[in-house]
C-alpha cells in the first residue's frame, strides 16, 4: 500500500486519482469511476466528487493507496 499525503482537509476522488499518477486528466479519472474501477475503502464508488479524508483508502487498477494528513 503507497500513501499519498494532502495538505488540506479532503481531497475530491478525481483529483486524487490525478495525484496518485492514475489518470494524466480530469476526463481520464471521470471515466475510470464511471466505469467501476475505482473502490474506496472497499465499495465500488462512482462519485467522482466523493471527498477522500486522511485514513481513507483507494484501491484502482490493482494497488492500493491510503490517504494521509501532510
Amino acid at each position: 500500500m503507497e500513501t499519498v499525503a494532502i495538505q488540506t482537509e479532503y481531497i475530491k476522488l478525481d483529483s486524487f486519482l490525478k495525484l496518485a499518477g492514475l489518470a494524466d486528466t480530469g476526463g481520464q479519472a471521470k471515466a475510470a469511476v464511471q466505469a467501476g474501477l475505482v473502490k474506496v475503502n472497499g465499495e465500488a464508488c462512482s462519485m467522482r466528487g466523493k471527498k477522500l479524508r486522511p485514513g481513507d483508502q483507494v484501491e484502482a487498477g490493482g494497488k492500493t493507496w491510503q490517504v494521509a494528513r501532510r
